[in-house]
Order: structure tokens, then sequence, then C-alpha cells
């Protein structure tokens, strides 16, 4: 019998947790590939899942437990230079200088 061991977000994810559960000899079957687009254009979200057999549900979730937690993201820093910024601003000055002279014409 076949076990959900992770409820994606989208098919994708389902599919890159698959993999890593194949990569480690676990058995899995992706479900929920016809239903993605139910909805149209918006993406179906939490209709994907990862399924396993009885016997590797616990290691499974295991390697599913490490994936989400190396996973997490923390902001990165710009490093302090704010050059980002500086880029977005000097646009945006330019396009603002830009339309005052074609509105003057």
């Amino acid at each position: 019998m076949l076990q959900i061991a992770y409820r994606a977000k989208d098919i994708t994810e389902a599919h890159i947790v698959a993999g890593l559960l194949n990569a480690n000899g676990i058995e899995t079957y992706v479900g929920g590939h016809y239903l993605q687009g139910a909805m149209g254009e918006i993406g179906a979200a939490g209709f994907s899942n990862v399924h396993v057999g009885d016997e590797d549900l616990y290691p499974a979730r295991q390697l599913v437990a490490e994936y989400e937690a190396s996973s997490r993201v923390t902001p990165a820093s710009d490093g302090g230079d704010g050059k980002p910024d500086s880029y977005a601003r000097w646009f945006l000055l330019a396009m603002a200088v830009l339309a005052l002279i074609l509105l003057n014409l």
C-alpha cells in the first residue's frame, strides 16, 4: 500500500522530492499530474503528493525533513554597498527627466 510521504506545493516540487527519494533508493509515485490544469492558468496548489511504500515511509519522511531543513533560505545581504538601490534610483530619475522633456515638446 502507498503512503503519502510529502505534500508538495506544486508538481515541480513533488518531482524534486521524488528525485531525492529515488536517489536514496526509495521508490516513489508522484500523484496529482492531471489536477494541476484543473484551475486553468492559475497554478493549483496542494494537489501534488509524493507516495512511497509502507516500509519506506519512515526513511522517506526523514529525508524529507532533512530536505526541508536545508531548503530554508535566509535573506542575503547586499554587502552594504547599496548598488542595486542606487541603480534603480538613477534609472527612475532618468525616466522622470525624459518624461518631463517629452511632455514639454
